[in-house]
């Protein structure tokens, strides 16, 4: 669930988005985002297993006894999570529609059917949606990393630069890092199903550093190899399919086919993993009396029916008025700041390592004030 809320969307939704602001230095931005990510992961990690209940950072700030602060981060993290769903979903509508030739109108249709039939899985119950998710994230990871290793083997640096003649400085990479944050989005969605696993405290403590290293490395790979196969411009014309465009110059058609079918598996997956969890989330917050009562309310297959359609009702809409890169801008904002309280409660409360939590923390206040320089016209 972890690698396919990050996976998810993250590569295939954000790298046109990155080179457009980092240029060469897109790989560096990404493994600036992992190392924030990592530490941040290990402060969730540790608050989450400190506290024996899921949650989130919204539990952590009840637990301290900040009620008032808690309710704005509880609204706050459904909205985030609510932008991310509507960036896989075009995501996933962009690669399906460019695999058929089909008009723009087309991709919003399928971004819209794919909200809907996910948001169906996770009422049909959780251990179908975790199923799916094992098949799409594995099939993923193959695809992408096979996608990598042919760009890294026909090695050409120089198509990693967006616009020669016009060189991109170290700053970019602190930027680019602010801007590809979505794309770590993910991790902490298991704070929120800590109740649904099999020996809790044990699986988190594993599988957020394992599932965030495997991420980050993956990235990196795809980041240099995509590129050096495409060239940075044309990812950039092509930014909602620029891996199809990778895919095509590797392996022909046969691999515009291949990174089509896992963009928009990975998409699905992604839009599943996080419906899942931010519907639970809505639930604990809904019977501690910070979101309507109706959050609370399940179904007889016993799933939050109610924050699923809402979740999903609202990335709907969010789908068919935002264009992918104001959504994935805004959404890295909303969670690098939520990151960054994590680790100071983390800190606070002497929950793992504190060095670890002030990277994270630094680390997630200063790309936030990079993006919010950025998208007000300052930087």
């Amino acid at each position: 669930m972890a690698v396919g809320g990050m996976i998810g969307g993250g590569i295939f939704s954000t790298l046109g988005v990155v080179i457009t602001v980092a240029g060469h230095w897109t790989w560096f931005s990404f493994l600036i985002g992992g190392v924030i990510a990592l530490a941040s992961g290990h402060s969730y990690s540790a608050l989450t297993r400190q506290i024996g209940k899921p949650g989130g950072s919204y539990a952590y700030l009840r637990e301290l006894g900040w009620l008032r602060l808690a309710r704005v981060a509880v609204w706050v993290l459904v909205v985030g999570y609510i932008l991310t769903v509507s960036v896989y979903a075009v995501t996933f509508g962009a690669y399906a529609a460019n695999a058929f030739g089909a008009p723009h109108w087309a991709a919003l249709a399928a971004a819209l059917v794919a909200i809907t039939f996910l948001a169906g899985i996770n009422l049909v119950g959780a251990s179908e949606a975790t199923v799916l998710e094992k098949v799409a994230v594995w099939g993923k990871l193959v695809i992408l990393l096979a996608l990598a290793l042919t760009g890294l083997w026909h090695w050409a640096p120089e198509r990693l630069v967006l616009h020669p003649g016009q060189p991109v400085g170290f700053l970019a990479a602190l930027l680019g890092s602010g801007v590809v944050f979505m794309a770590y989005e993910g991790f902490q969605l298991l704070s929120y199903d800590y109740d649904e696993m099999r020996d809790a405290p044990r699986t988190i403590a594993l599988a957020m550093p394992l599932a965030i290293g495997v991420t980050t490395v993956t990235y990196i790979l795809v980041a240099l190899g995509a590129t050096m196969l495409a060239g940075a411009s044309a990812i950039v014309e092509q930014k909602e399919v620029a891996l199809a465009v990778a895919g095509r110059q590797a392996f022909g058609l046969a691999g515009f086919v291949a990174v089509s079918l896992a963009a928009t598996f990975s998409a699905g997956s992604a839009i599943n993993a996080t419906i899942f969890a931010t519907a639970r989330l809505a639930e604990q917050a809904a019977k501690d009396g910070e979101l309507p009562g109706l959050f609370a309310a399940r179904d007889r297959r016993d799933v939050p029916w109610f924050g699923t359609v809402v979740i999903a009702g609202a990335a709907m809409v969010a789908v068919l008025v935002g264009g992918i890169e104001r959504l994935v801008e805004l959404a890295s904002l909303v969670f690098l700041l939520i990151f960054a309280l994590v680790n100071a409660i983390a800190f606070y409360r002497r929950a793992g390592q504190r060095w670890i939590a002030v990277v994270g923390c630094s680390g997630s206040l200063g790309g936030a004030v990079m993006l919010a320089g950025y998208l007000t016209g300052i930087v």
